[in-house]
């Protein structure tokens, strides 16, 4: 995106069931953890995500957005199988189910399962759709003591039901945000005086509103369908505005404005029936958006001299159309699965640059470098094996690889056509009762933005990012390794250690004397872990109360192309922890709770400056809920609590970091301020 950098800020029954110490989640022979329904009553659920969420000890991992569909990586299945599209996955289809449909949820270790690409615990929700048709609905204002305009239309509605072999699902989203901080930002010269103050107000709005329908057919025999039609307009609208006090006198006013108004439009569908010794399973995507988005810069002084401007547009059309087609047989012990795509993806942008001039009008300057047409197609194939090795070992491996053609359409470079391998071999082992670990070697294939290819200027940072015609996906070895324990009545603790080798990294490179753009580094590392805990408060006495802990770090190096030193990935989170409590109260229809959060993320390295941006220290809040007010669930929150900031040091340079001096020195800590929301949510 161009402009701006993101605005963060961040953003049942008819009586309470009796709450007392929880049993242990049934154990099947292959050790899959089983959670009923009454498991979760205590939360009074209204929809499977509301019961998912609560599952002890389960991380939920949301789907990369890997090249075209690809092998899974969501770690959540819905009766088994995974729900191949892009518009949300499996945890936006459970937003939709009404706990009353849900039968149970199992958590397994993802080798027993035979699904290529999946590794560690996978929660597999088990929906049994009923003939009576039901909604469910949930409205989330929020509000902010400072700069942000109230949030009123975030929520959603959702009817199901079935007739006859078809199941369906129609629903309205409007996935609303409203971000917003304000305060000082310094200006220091190389000496560290203070030579300009600004005052800044920035917010931000966002609507996303997704209609959209999906039907599901069954039969004839044991042949399931699926059909998913989802139209998405969106706003978008960012306002900076800045008083701008200097040491020299010369006060200026500066104001950035951005609008942002399109669609897109996604239409996926998947048809799988019986064929010859296995299963056969056909998948088809479509995804086309319209990005229209306008950014204006104005400075106006009060000296009385001209004011002066930057104007950039940018008309964006994005596709992607997927084709896939999944084998699986059985023999045996032994699970095959063979998988072909053919996807294509496409950008065409047109871009334009303005100056404003004396008299007032905004006048096109050559910009040929903000327009052109970037595709790919690429065809991808993949053969999965999984077997068990014993009642406790279990293998998967994966192998394949994709060929790509790669160009700039309208460019005169000749287009360019890449094979890379990629696959996996995953080990899933059950050493002893209530342990489970896993282990998965990965050969991945990143994803790149097209964007990149095309001339991105950022006016609020007075930086422009050259395109790069040159661009590739990065390719990466990847160890990672997961061990579970369960405590019994305590709960359950998860440990998660991770370490990768990357190729061709993705990250900010010199283009001829003065420019810059985004490319690729020759290799870079990431290691990691993150431990996550359940924590039952019931073996001491405090009933219905839980604590929830996730704690992790991250280390990165990579050689910087200018100083050739060794430094982090640019803009990496390199730590992190959040603790929340919860306590439904016993004999009543009452829980309270409070979380607390922290992140930390590393410099970002550009040609010209080094900054760092986060918000914090601690994000901290408190809540409140009812679970049966007039049949609703109603929780209050308030959050910020501990008034977390937003922060920003940013270190410019006369040109090059690394042999011109430094220009001047910025340090933003600007106030968010407590933030209120409320959550209704409800059956029909």
């Amino acid at each position: 995106m161009p402009a701006t950098a993101p605005v963060v800020a961040q953003v049942a029954p008819t009586a309470a069931p009796p709450v007392a110490t929880p049993a242990a989640p049934l154990a099947t022979p292959d050790q899959r953890r089983v959670y009923t329904t009454a498991d979760f009553a205590r939360f009074a659920p209204k929809t499977a995500y509301d019961m998912l969420i609560q599952v002890p000890g389960f991380t939920i991992r949301t789907s990369n957005q890997e090249r075209g569909l690809g092998q899974a990586s969501e770690n959540v299945l819905i009766n088994g199988q995974r729900i191949a599209n892009k518009s949300g996955g499996a945890i936006d289809e459970l937003q939709k189910v009404s706990a009353g449909n849900v039968e149970r949820i199992e958590v397994v270790e993802a080798a027993q399962l035979g699904i290529a690409g999946l590794s560690g615990q996978v929660a597999n929700v088990i929906v049994l759709m009923k003939n009576k048709a039901s909604g469910q609905f949930e409205w989330k204002p929020d509000f902010r003591a400072h700069y942000a305009r109230p949030n009123l239309f975030r929520g959603s509605v959702s009817y199901s039901g079935k007739k006859g072999p078809v199941d369906y699902t129609f629903s309205v989203k409007d996935q609303a945000g409203r971000g917003a901080y304000g305060g000082p930002v310094l200006i220091f010269d190389p000496a560290g005086t203070n030579v300009e103050t600004r005052h800044q107000i920035i917010h931000s709005e966002s609507d996303h509103v997704t209609m959209s329908s999906k039907f599901k057919l069954d039969g004839p025999g044991s042949s399931v369908g699926n059909l998913t039609l989802a139209y998405t307009p969106y706003w978008s609208p960012f306002h900076s505005d800045e008083r701008r006090e200097r040491l020299d006198g010369d006060d200026r006013q500066r104001s950035i404005v951005q609008t942002l108004a399109g669609y897109y439009v996604d239409l996926s569908g998947d048809y799988e029936l019986t064929f010859g010794p296995g299963r056969l399973k056909l998948i088809g995507l479509r995804h086309f958006e319209h990005q229209p988005v306008v950014t204006t810069q104005l400075t106006r002084f009060d000296s009385g001299a001209p004011t002066t401007g930057l104007r950039f547009g940018r008309d964006s059309r994005i596709g992607e159309t997927v084709g896939r087609a999944e084998y699986g047989w059985k023999a045996g012990k032994n699970d095959w699965q063979l998988s072909l795509e053919r996807a294509f993806n496409s950008l065409d942008q047109r871009g334009g640059l303005f100056v404003l001039s004396p008299v007032g009008e905004f006048e096109e300057v050559p910009f040929p470098e903000g327009s052109g047409k970037v595709q790919e197609v690429r065809y991808e194939a993949i053969g999965t094996f999984s077997r068990p090795l014993g009642t406790k070992l279990d293998l998967q491996v994966a192998a394949g690889g994709e060929i790509s053609r790669l160009e700039r359409v309208d460019g005169d470079l000749p287009p360019r056509k890449f094979f890379r391998p990629k696959g996996s071999i995953t080990l899933g082992w059950r050493p002893a009762k209530g342990w489970d670990t896993s282990i998965k070697l990965r050969r991945r294939v990143g994803q790149i933005s097209f964007y990149d290819f095309l001339a991105q200027p950022n006016l609020s940072q007075d930086r422009e990012n050259s395109g790069n015609p040159d661009l590739v996906p990065p390719q990466s070895w990847e160890i990672e390794t997961e061990v579970g324990r369960e405590l019994g009545p305590w709960g359950k603790t998860r440990l998660k250690l991770y370490a990768h080798r990357i190729e061709d990294i993705i990250d900010i490179i010199p283009i001829g004397e003065d420019g810059e753009a985004v490319g690729n580094l020759p290799n870079a590392t990431r290691f990691g872990g993150e431990w996550t805990s359940t924590l039952l408060m019931a073996p001491i006495g405090w009933m219905g109360a839980k604590v929830d802990l996730s704690f992790g770090f991250e280390n990165t190096s990579v050689r910087d192309p200018l100083t050739h030193e060794k430094r982090p990935i640019s803009g990496t989170r390199d730590r992190w922890a959040k603790i929340s409590f919860r306590h439904d109260i016993p004999g009543s229809k009452i829980a309270w709770g409070a979380a607390a959060s922290h992140q930390h993320y590393t410099k970002s390295f550009y040609l010209t400056e080094v900054s760092r941006s986060w918000e914090g220290p601690v994000f901290a809040d408190l809540f409140i809920e009812h679970k049966d007010l007039l049949g609703l669930t109603v929780r209050f929150t308030a959050g910020n609590l501990l008034n977390a900031r937003h922060r920003f040091d940013r270190v410019v340079y006369e040109g090059r970091r690394e042999r011109d001096p430094v220009a001047f020195v910025q340090k933003n800590n600007q106030l968010i301020g407590p933030i209120f929301s409320l959550s209704v949510r409800g059956n029909f």
